[in-house]
């Protein structure tokens, strides 16, 4: 990963204003403002333990589908795995493409496959 850091001084102005843009180089992806560690105004989640950055809406509730929760992570959550909302104290929510979440800061997400192909039985259990 490449940072590049820009430095802007109007002119007449005393103070300095700073964008820090990252790309991936080895995807060519540029992961400014939604890219991890992302912040200001909105929301910060944790997808698979990575922190991703959600904007406020202009009006109205934060809410996202489970689709566009994928597409925040870097890659985005691959379809053959499942997405779950953690629930501290709770049953961990299976979140589908279609469901709408309210997003408010510090929600936790995790993936997990789909399908889960048991191995081969054990010897002894066998018996």
């Amino acid at each position: 990963m490449v940072r590049i850091n820009t430095v802007r001084r109007p002119a007449g102005l005393a103070f300095t204003a700073q964008w820090e843009v990252a790309v991936n180089v080895s995807n060519g992806r540029r992961e400014g403002p939604n890219g991890p560690g992302a912040r200001g105004s909105g929301a910060t989640i944790l997808i698979d333990r990575t922190e991703y950055h959600v904007p406020s809406p202009v009006r109205g509730k934060n809410v996202l589908t489970g689709l566009k929760i994928r597409d925040l992570a870097a890659p985005p959550v691959d379809a053959s795995r499942d997405l779950y909302e953690i629930v501290p104290g709770g049953s961990d929510l299976k979140i589908d493409d279609a469901a709408e979440v309210e997003i408010h800061d510090g929600m936790r997400f995790f993936s997990a496959p789909r399908q889960i192909n048991p191995g081969r039985e054990h010897p002894r259990a066998a018996a």
